[in-house]
């Protein structure tokens, strides 16, 4: 059987807008049209004025600047990330400003508007999910917590906007709702930094510091959870919780034989280990070796490796197709211009409109369910549906010489920020691979997967 995807990473449904580019680039016109009706609230209600006009002028600048950008400017994760803060938590702030009168006026026109372009707007899952997304960018290229939150992703030519303290601090307090007190200390220890820099604070030092002292007690760094507790304590005296965590972590330290006098001194280095993520550590660490291209093929296995024109079929000896054999066991063959640009385009406006967030099966229910180790939305494709994809249908058969009466649909892939797929199996194993699944694809009754073909269709950012 064979199994062919599509890759769209052009960044609907009930949203998970974090999970598909494409619906990302929705949000871009209907956070345009936020400034407008902001000012002519700003216009009935000047005493409210300050918070309101300054969020403005920032979507103003952010929409702006993805419009002068185009479509690339999403696909850079940290004006992803923005977009989706920017329309849930700042957008929660605007809401609680304007809980009056007239402001219900207007929280019914953006409401209006919302239903009349058919938008679904982000959810804090959505924001919870860029965020994320920018953490497991940051882990598998090795980026510093720094340069992504001055918006800087390597080599990346697209323009993005700093992080602010209020930004690091929602990106730490998603990885700490997630369990990952690594990334915690990382953001929060950036938002503790920025906040100090800033001359109109964006941020509550209190919360700061509250979430930092409990993350590095999480990893293990009792006395400099301690000392920050302190610090909070000392910041407000009055703060409901800081007085009885000083106790509580005093207390900690003395059950492990720390004496009181000893307590706030000689601070050991700071620890902080990363999750496995549910990966094996060497698997996890191939993985994102293949990632960054540091996994080089040795001079043996290159000098294998041709290309050649397939010309086996009548057809082809008009029309050859360009095959490259880049691994030869497993075999690994790449198709140069296999789809052109006008059937990318087709397939994607068929695409689009049936993208739903992808599932895995769980192999313990055989149940289908969504999964952190697949980030993305997909849709499923027939040859009846348009004649594009019939064509593209028989011209796999006759770049493969495999049968497409067994093929499965054809599987458009729409990922996100952040979008992964974690190390798998396309086809099922046996009980030589510890795992047996011989009736994984029993339904389909057409038998195993025993190839799977990838296309690429679109621009994706690489680092």
């Amino acid at each position: 059987m064979l199994f062919f995807i599509l890759f769209y990473l052009f960044c609907i449904a009930k949203t998970e807008i974090f999970s598909s580019i494409a619906t990302l680039k929705m949000l871009i016109g209907a956070e345009r049209d936020i400034p407008v009706m902001i000012h002519n609230y700003i216009e009935k209600e000047m005493e409210r004025l300050n918070y309101l006009k300054k969020f403005a002028e920032e979507v103003q600048m952010r929409s702006e600047n993805a419009v002068a950008d185009g479509e690339d400017h999403i696909t850079h994760p940290v004006n992803a990330f923005l977009l989706i803060k920017g329309m849930t938590s700042d957008w929660l702030k605007v809401v609680g400003l304007m809980r009056s009168n007239s402001a219900d006026d207007f929280i019914r026109n953006v409401s209006y508007q919302r239903i009349l372009q058919k938008i679904n707007y982000p959810t804090q899952e959505d924001l919870a999910g860029a965020a994320i997304g920018l953490l497991r960018l940051q882990d598998t290229y090795r980026l510093s917590t720094k340069d992504i939150a001055n918006g800087k992703i390597l080599n990346s030519k697209i323009r993005s906007s700093a992080l602010s303290a209020n930004d690091c601090f929602e990106i730490g307090r998603a990885a700490y709702n997630d369990y990952d007190y690594y990334h915690t200390i990382m953001w929060m220890q950036e938002a503790k930094d920025r906040l100090e820099k800033e001359v109109r604070p964006t941020a509550s030092l209190e919360d700061i510091l509250e979430y930092l002292a409990f993350a590095i007690y999480k990893q293990g760094n009792l006395k400099r959870a301690l000392l920050l507790t302190d610090e909070l304590y000392k910041l407000n005296p009055n703060h409901p919780r800081a007085k009885g965590n000083v106790k509580w972590y005093e207390d900690l330290l003395e059950e492990d034989g720390v004496r009181r006098t000893e307590m706030r001194r000689n601070i050991p280095p700071l620890v902080n280990m990363r999750h496995d993520g549910g990966l094996e550590h060497s698997e996890r660490d191939i993985y994102e070796a293949l990632c960054r291209n540091e996994i080089p093929t040795s001079i043996k296995a290159q000098s294998r490796l041709y290309c050649y024109y397939k010309m086996d079929r009548p057809y082809l000896r008009l029309a050859p197709i360009k095959v490259q054999i880049m691994r030869q066991n497993p075999l690994a063959v790449l198709f140069v211009d296999i789809m052109s640009d006008e059937e990318a385009r087709v397939i994607e406006q068929l695409a689009v409109p049936k993208l739903n967030r992808a599932t895995v099966q769980n192999a313990a229910t055989g149940n289908l369910e969504y999964a952190s180790y697949r980030i993305s939305k997909s849709a499923w494709l027939k040859g009846h549906d348009h004649e594009v994809i019939d064509r593209f249908n028989k011209r796999l058969d006759m770049a493969t010489n495999l049968e497409m009466e067994t093929a499965e649909e054809l599987q458009i892939q729409n990922y996100g920020v952040g979008g992964h797929y974690d190390p798998h199996f396309d086809c099922a194993r046996s009980l030589v691979y510890e795992k047996e699944e011989k009736n994984a694809f029993k339904d389909l009754g057409t038998g195993n997967r025993i190839a799977t073909i990838l296309v690429y269709v679109s621009f994706f950012f690489l680092p």
